[in-house]
């Protein structure tokens, strides 16, 4: 669908021959039309003209000020129905005028057409009617692509808060979702979670359009995040994640942190992901130097903290922290034996050595081999107590 709004937006430019920029009710951008001169110092008058401080900041960060929202909606544009024309706000930074056409679909404003106005463009021009029909199009998009939004957020919201005891819930979100997103529920994707995230009237959450590669959004009963889904170009970067979750944290709604799980093939591991965005979101809460924006596999001892704290019920309860995965494999028990004997000894070396019978360069060596096999620095204090946890940890599920 943004092809279709770009497509029309271009429409609208080339129509009167002014740039004009296409953003939804909350002033996000959805699309913008180039004008030739744009920005090109040789314009002079017609250069400055175009190169309007508002217009490029939204261009670029996607979004406008506070105080630029509050100037234009107080020509009373959430209700108009015709062509608004607003004058300037040199205080607000709004140094060109602007005629908005609004976007309504059913009765409802969903977005808005800019055009930069020097004051030749008349209301009753016939070309501004072309426009509106244009903003109709453009308003049965929106509201479609709402719609759609809406059923994707409550099925996913159905997939992360379904019991997995419940297999026949799960099941049935899982394929629900999967039929809404089409084969872009085959992955890669990534859970993102913004906290805490102030819920829109009536209780439903905002949605983050314009935030690219966003395929579903949902605030997660319970745990005062929004979750949010988001298609990845390959497994080995979580870019498309971090790009998302700065977007989403500069929403006014935004809570103080967000965090990212590790990223997913298919729906099936998407509430593990979640509650892992969550923890690593809040741990970025509690410590700035991993925020604003948190990757879960690298939040260190905080991974096993938010494991206690997760509800038994929930997914991936139960499951030994990834840093001590190929520990426990069979033919390594010998290094986990040996890495739990020299972190309860307090990483001493002679002690462990004296303890396991070995000779200390037997040690040392399998202690190298502990840090090859869990990635971990036994020489860091935090590595050392995740691991300490962890191993802890397995030996109870063990048991």
């Amino acid at each position: 669908m943004r092809e279709d709004y770009q497509v029309l937006i271009d429409e609208v430019t080339a129509l009167l021959g002014t740039p004009a920029t296409l953003e939804n009710r909350d002033f996000g951008l959805i699309a913008f039309g180039a004008h030739e001169g744009e920005g090109d110092e040789e314009d002079g008058e017609d250069g400055a003209f175009l190169m309007d401080p508002v217009r490029t900041r939204s261009i670029l960060r996607r979004r406008s000020t506070a105080r630029v929202r509050a100037w234009f909606e107080s020509f009373g544009i959430t209700r108009a129905v015709e062509p608004v024309r607003i004058p300037p706000d040199p205080s607000a930074g709004v140094l060109r005028g602007r005629i908005c056409v609004p976007v309504r679909h059913g009765g409802v404003v969903l977005g808005y057409i800019w055009l930069l106005d020097d004051g030749a463009l008349e209301l009753t021009d016939p070309r501004l009617a072309d426009v509106r029909a244009v903003a109709r199009r453009i308003g049965s998009l929106l509201a479609d692509e709402s719609r759609a939004g809406a059923r994707r957020g409550e099925l996913l919201c159905a997939l992360l808060t379904a019991a997995p005891g419940h297999r026949a819930a799960v099941d049935l979100a899982e394929a629900e979702l999967a039929g809404e997103l089409g084969p872009v529920a085959a992955g890669p994707l990534a859970v993102v979670a913004v906290v805490p995230w102030e819920e829109g009237a009536g209780g439903r959450s905002a949605a983050a359009p314009g935030v690219p590669g966003t395929v579903a959004v949902c605030a997660v009963p319970g745990t005062e995040g929004l979750a949010v889904l988001v298609r990845l170009r390959t497994t080995a970067t979580l870019d498309p994640a971090r790009t998302a979750a700065e977007r989403l944290l500069r929403s006014p709604r935004a809570g103080a942190a967000a965090g990212i799980g590790e990223p997913c093939t298919g729906l099936g591991p998407v509430p593990g992901a979640w509650w892992q965005a969550l923890a690593a979101a809040r741990a970025a809460r509690a410590e700035s130097r991993f925020g604003p924006v948190a990757r879960w596999d690298r939040i260190g001892p905080y991974r096993l903290l938010a494991f206690t704290a997760r509800p038994s019920g929930s997914p991936a309860a139960g499951v030994p922290d990834p840093s001590v995965r190929a520990l426990l494999e069979p033919g390594h028990r010998e290094m986990a034996r040996t890495a739990e004997a020299f972190l309860d000894c307090a990483g001493q070396a002679g002690r462990t050595a004296a303890l396991l019978g070995v000779h200390r360069q037997t040690l040392y060596y399998r202690l190298s081999r502990v840090e090859q096999l869990t990635g971990l620095d036994l020489d860091d204090g935090e590595d050392r107590l995740l691991l300490h946890m962890a191993l802890k940890t397995a030996r109870l599920l063990r048991g």
